[in-house]
C-alpha cells in the first residue's frame, strides 16, 4: 500500500525522520483521503514556508481528546468492498474513466459530498467538538442513502476526517472542543451507488488572525490554479508546478508527503497527483476523474504521525491548511464535480 517516490524525481533533498512529536510520517503506511509518499531516506528537517511563526497567533499544541466508538450504518446501505478488512487496499492501477452513464453516478456522489461539506462547515464554532461534527456528517450521509467512505477504511474509526491547526490531514474526530481562532480542515467522502465523491475545505473558527486567514486563502488559490491548468493532453506534473509557484510566491511550503489520486468506483487509484514540482510522467485524459488536494504549511513541510496511525501533524507545530476537489477532465478543461 505504501507509495515509494525516488527523491531525485521530487527535486529536493530526501526528508527527515523526525521524532519531535511522534512517529515520522514515513514510519507507517496509511491511506485515507490522500496517499502518503513513503520510502525516502533520512536527511535534514525541512522548512519550506518563509512565513514568520510569530505572525500567527500563538496557540497551545493540539492535544487529542477521547474517540467515541464508530457509528452504525443501516444494513440496506451498500458498503465499499474494503469495509470489514483490517488493511486498506493497495492503490489500484486502473484509471477511473467514465462514460455517459457512469458520469451521472459520479456527479451524484460528488454533489452529495459537496453538500455534506457545506453543512459541516456551518457547524464550525467555538466549543463544538469534532466528534459532534462527525455525528452530524454521518447522519446526513446515511440519510441520503450513502456510506461515509472513511469509516472502516484500513481501520479508520470515524466517518469524516477533521484536521485542526497543525494537523495536516487524517485527523480523527474526538471530544476536543474547537477554540476561537482555530482553523479546521473537514474532509468528506461519500460512497453512493457504487461511486466515491471526495472533497475537503479548511474552515475558520471564530475570530482568526490575519496570518492564518492568509494561509487558508492561498491554499485554496493553489488548488484552483492547479485545476485551471487541467485539460485533455496536459502533463500531470503541471499541477505540482502551478501549486508550488503560487505557494512559494506567498512564502508557504507545499507538504509533499500526500498526493491526490484517481477516484470513482475505487476510492484511491492511479494517477497519483503530486502537489509539488516533480518529473513524474503521465498526461490527463478526457473522461478521467481524480482529486487535487494541496496542503500548505507556514513552517516545516515535514510531518509526524501520532500513534493512532492516522493523525499527521507538522513537525514544528506550524499551522497547515488543505483544500480538495474531485474533477473531471474534458477536452477543453476540467469540471469541478464537488461543488454545490
Amino acid at each position: 500500500m505504501a507509495v515509494r517516490v525516488p527523491s531525485m524525481e521530487l527535486h529536493r533533498p530526501p526528508p527527515s525522520v523526525s521524532g519531535v512529536r511522534g512517529k515520522s510520517c514515513l514510519q507507517k503506511p496509511f491511506l485515507v483521503q490522500a496517499k502518503r509518499l513513503e520510502g525516502l531516506e533520512k536527511a535534514n528537517p525541512r522548512s519550506r514556508g518563509k512565513q514568520s511563526l510569530e505572525q500567527v497567533k500563538k496557540r497551545a499544541p493540539l492535544i487529542r481528546g477521547t474517540v467515541s466508538p464508530p457509528l452504525p450504518v443501516p444494513g440496506h446501505i451498500t458498503q465499499p468492498p474494503y469495509v470489514g478488512k483490517k488493511d486498506a487496499p493497495e492503490i489500484a492501477s486502473e484509471i477511473q474513466m467514465h462514460d455517459k452513464v457512469s458520469i451521472v453516478h459520479m456527479k451524484a456522489a460528488c454533489e452529495l459530498a459537496a453538500r455534506v461539506l457545506e453543512y459541516a462547515g456551518t457547524l464550525v464554532k467555538p466549543s463544538v467538538t469534532t466528534d459532534e461534527i462527525d455525528k452530524a456528517v454521518h447522519k446526513m450521509i446515511i440519510d441520503a442513502g450513502a456510506y461515509p467512505s472513511p469509516l472502516g477504511y484500513g481501520g479508520f474509526p470515524k466517518s469524516v476526517c477533521t484536521s485542526v491547526n497543525e494537523c495536516i490531514c487524517h485527523g480523527i474526530p474526538d471530544s476536543r472542543e474547537l477554540q476561537d481562532g482555530d482553523i479546521i480542515n473537514i474532509d468528506v467522502t461519500v460512497y453512493l451507488n457504487g461511486y466515491h465523491g471526495d472533497t475537503s475545505k479548511t474552515f475558520l473558527c471564530g475570530e482568526v488572525d490575519e496570518a492564518s486567514k492568509r494561509l487558508v486563502k492561498v491554499t485554496e488559490e493553489c488548488m484552483l490554479r492547479a485545476i485551471s491548468a487541467c485539460k485533455h493532453g496536459t502533463s500531470l506534473k503541471k499541477i505540482g508546478r502551478r501549486i508550488s509557484e503560487h505557494a512559494e510566491r506567498h512564502g508557504f511550503g507545499v507538504v509533499d508527503r500526500f498526493v491526490g489520486h484517481g477516484v470513482g468506483r475505487i476510492f484511491h487509484s492511479e494517477p497519483m497527483i503530486y502537489h509539488q514540482r516533480n518529473n513524474m510522467p503521465g498526461q490527463m485524459v478526457e473522461g478521467q476523474t481524480f482529486t487535487i488536494e494541496p496542503a500548505l504549511s507556514v513552517g516545516s513541510i515535514d510531518c509526524d504521525m501520532w500513534d493512532d496511525g492516522w493523525t499527521a501533524v507538522t513537525t514544528d507545530g506550524s499551522l497547515a491548511a488543505q483544500f480538495e476537489h474531485t474533477i473531471l477532465i474534458t477536452k477543453t478543461g476540467a469540471e469541478i464535480l464537488t461543488k454545490c
